[in-house]
């Protein structure tokens, strides 16, 4: 009787073994470059494995990632496995990785007074119809490493998530916040709900050694803060 042949997927692997469960599980650092790419292709062909396959792709160009990113699709196809959407795909995926480390080398937009975090935020808020509630994260030159949209429509205590807040604060190493938000009506007059989720912040904030430097309401063409104010 003739043996069936070895099923080379990874979802026949030891879960820790499985580059999806072990990004998962165990973060993205731990994963070597094939385990990732392999991750983009999602299986081998009948003699490899996806991650031995990526192993021999990237080995073809001596490990180097960048050298990888240079291969065409025409190319990439000439590896047993790898059809025209994996080619495709793995271009994809290392075409973002070029533009990110583009993005990473601009300069950080650093934060010197309430005009700055104006100028930053009112293209983004200022004409607006409806209120959003945004979170500047800085690092502590005070500058901007993230700006997050946390609400969207109306500012209530209900809308605030201050755990997913300074979640995104301690992952992105952030040491200070600046909260943002418009006011489509045009009144630069702060609410007690206003109030109220500077001060939920700010405590919560505290308790990991980071800083609400200030909030702003932004208009059209002005803008209220609560640091110029002294109201923080």
């Amino acid at each position: 009787m003739s043996e069936k042949p070895t099923s080379f997927s990874i979802k026949n692997w030891s879960q820790d073994d499985q580059p999806r469960e072990k990004l998962r599980d165990k973060g993205k650092a731990i994963l070597s470059d094939a385990e990732l790419v392999a991750i983009l292709i999602g299986s081998g062909n009948r003699e490899e494995s996806a991650v031995d396959l990526c192993k021999r792709i990237l080995a073809s160009v001596d490990n180097n990632l960048n050298a990888l990113g240079k291969l065409s699709i025409k190319q990439l196809m000439e590896f047993k496995g790898i059809g025209e959407a994996k080619a495709i795909t793995i271009t994809a995926a290392l075409e973002l990785g070029r533009r990110r480390r583009l993005e990473e080398g601009l300069e950080l937009k650093k934060i010197s007074s309430s005009r700055s975090v104006y100028n930053i935020m009112q293209p983004i808020l200022g004409e607006l119809p409806h209120e959003e509630f945004w979170i500047l994260y800085l690092n502590n030159s005070n500058k901007v490493i993230q700006k997050n949209q946390l609400s969207k429509g109306g500012i209530t205590g209900t809308l605030v998530d201050v755990r997913l807040v300074l979640k995104n604060a301690l992952e992105v190493g952030a040491t200070a916040l600046i909260l943002c938000h418009n006011h489509p009506s045009g009144t630069l007059k702060p609410s007690q709900a206003d109030k109220d989720i500077t001060q939920k912040l700010k405590i919560a904030a505290q308790s990991l050694d980071i800083k609400v430097l200030d909030h702003l309401i932004v208009t059209e063409k002005a803008y209220f803060s609560f640091a110029d104010e002294e109201i923080i």
